[in-house]
Formats: C-alpha cells, structure tokens, sequence
C-alpha cells in the first residue's frame, strides 16, 4: 500500500516525532487566511506506505495549501505511529484508516486523544490474490479448501518446504499468520515488503507464468492494468475474528475513514473543516493512484491534475472553511 522525495518527508518526520514539525515544513511562513477569515497555520498530514493512501493526502494537502493557505508537512510514518504522532498532538491526522480496533480502544476510546472524523466512502477489501493466469488454469484455486493440493506450486527456496504466502509491508493489517495456522494450510508466509514489490511479483508472475499467492488490497490501481483474482476463505461473520490468535475466516469489508487530533479538531483550522468533509469514490483514489505510481507523476502534480478536473466535488469538500 514509489514515492518520490521521501528522504525529505521522512527527515521532517524525525523532527516532528523528536520536536516539533513547523521548523521542518516552514512553520515560520506567514499565515494566510481561508475564503472564510480564519488562518490556517500547519497541517500534519501522516502518510502511510501505500499508494493509495498517498492520493488521499496529497489532495487534501494540494487544497489545505492552495485553497485554505495551510502549511503543509507530510509525515511518512506507519499506520500505528501516526496514531502515536495524533495522540501526542504532532500528527493532524491519518486520511485511511483501515479499522485497527486495538487502537481506537486506546486513543479513541480510553485516552480520548484521537477522534474519528468521518468516512471516506472509499471500500476496503483485503485478501489472498493470484494472478489471471493461475485462475484461468487452475479454476478451483479460488477456493481456500483447494490450496493445500496446489501448496506444491508455490515453493519458494524462503518458505521452508511448505508454499509461499507472500505478504506485504509489516505495518499493514494482517491475520495470515493466524490464517495458516487455524486453517490448516501447509503454507509458510513470507514478509515481501512494499506495495511496489508486491506489484512487481505479480507483475512478474503474470507475464512469466509462474504461481504467485500474495496478500492485497482494493481499493489500488493495479487491478486496471492486471485482474487479479481473490481467493475465497471462509466467510466473514461479525465477530470471527474478535481474537487475533483464532481467527479462522476472512478479512470483513472496511469503511474506511479519516482521523484526527483531538488538538486539531479543537483548533479551528479550516483544514480540519476540509479533512471532515473529503469523501470520494474508491475510482477516484485509483486516478490519483495510477497518475503517481504508473504514470511517474509527482504525487502532487498528480493532485493538482484530478483537483482541475473535479471542480465540483472539490467545492463541496471546500464547503464551511
């Protein structure tokens, strides 16, 4: 879930979770005030390590900037220490939050530090993908009860004698330890890293037809330019997977929503005003998505050009700032 300058963005990080973040993003640049009167000042927009999520930031960002006069610094940080930056009042807020019920227990719930600040009517859906080809030959593959009889296929010289279920970035959300394990399959899972790597294997496996089981996502650009196939485990039911340790059923849908500091919501920045109002459809996050990781676009020039071609979603989102 490429990013271009983030030797830059991630020294701002250190400085933002070490100190404090205006020095790095020129806190000490005038304010400007909003269509509204009020003044903006610094937003701290976290971004994790998908593409993605990086089209939400940076539209909100390109707007809180141009729009609203903020400053903005983006903070590539992982999902859990953006929740630390928002309770700790350095991070403004996280603009896709995949569920993570641990942490709104603790920050929403218990220390009151974090607050939900709606939906962005993008879809989540995580799952265990093979690439076309694999479907196409071997069409009961889909099934979660027929992957023992093709673990043979998926071998890798990392994953013990067993078959490789190649999983993403560490940070993200997962239950595939749990999985393998409480549904018997004989299949080793496999720390594969970035998204970009994850595209690349399957990338790889698709063009050389060579077995590939991966964890992924949607919302995500890549499903334009190869279809993959989701392999179906045993059915989501709420409440399956309330222990971590046991759970033996598939990821559930996610609403995904925004968050923010409780030190931000009480500011009356105006770019808490656009952060609550920003929704849009999981489409929409694929344009900006594909502009920055296929097309090589700066992620915010690939937010300027979706930003001019949408004018009348930006003016509702613009709305009470």
């Amino acid at each position: 879930m490429a990013r271009t300058s983030n030797r830059l963005r991630l020294a701002c990080v250190a400085a933002a979770l070490a100190v404090t973040v205006s020095a790095c993003g020129g806190g000490n640049i005038k304010e400007t005030k909003s269509a509204s009167g009020k003044s903006c000042g610094t937003v701290n927009i976290a971004v994790n390590p998908w593409t993605g999520y990086e089209a939400n930031a940076y539209v909100i960002g390109h707007l809180a900037k141009t729009k609203l006069g903020c400053t903005v610094n983006y903070q590539d940080v992982k999902e859990e220490v953006g929740w630390q930056g928002m309770s700790a009042g350095t991070t403004d807020t996280i603009v896709e939050n995949w569920g993570h019920p641990d942490l709104v227990k603790k920050y929403v719930d218990q220390q009151k530090t974090v607050q939900d600040a709606g939906l962005t009517k993008n879809e989540g859906i995580i799952g265990w993908y093979v690439p076309p080809w694999m479907a196409q030959k071997y069409p009961d593959i889909t099934d979660w009860k027929n992957l023992n009889k093709y673990a043979d296929l998926f071998k890798t010289s990392e994953s013990g004698g067993k078959g490789q279920l190649l999983d993403g970035d560490p940070s993200y959300v997962t239950n595939d330890e749990a999985l393998v394990k409480n549904l018997h399959l004989n299949y080793k899972v496999v720390v594969g890293g970035s998204e970009a790597a994850l595209i690349q294997s399957f990338r790889s496996a698709e063009k050389n037809k060579t077995p590939l089981l991966a964890y992924f996502y949607q919302p995500d650009w890549f499903f334009s330019e190869i279809p993959l196939v989701k392999v179906n485990l045993p059915k989501y039911t709420p409440g399956c997977d309330s222990d971590p340790a046991k759970v033996a059923c598939d990821y559930p849908p996610y609403k995904l929503n925004k968050l923010v500091s409780k030190k931000f919501a009480d500011s009356g920045s105006p770019a808490y005003t656009l952060v609550k109002n920003f929704q849009w459809t999981n489409d929409d996050q694929n344009k900006v998505a594909e502009y920055i990781a296929k097309d090589k676009m700066d992620p915010d020039a690939a937010a300027k050009k979706w930003i001019d071609d949408n004018p009348d979603m930006v003016k509702q989102w613009l709305q009470g700032t």
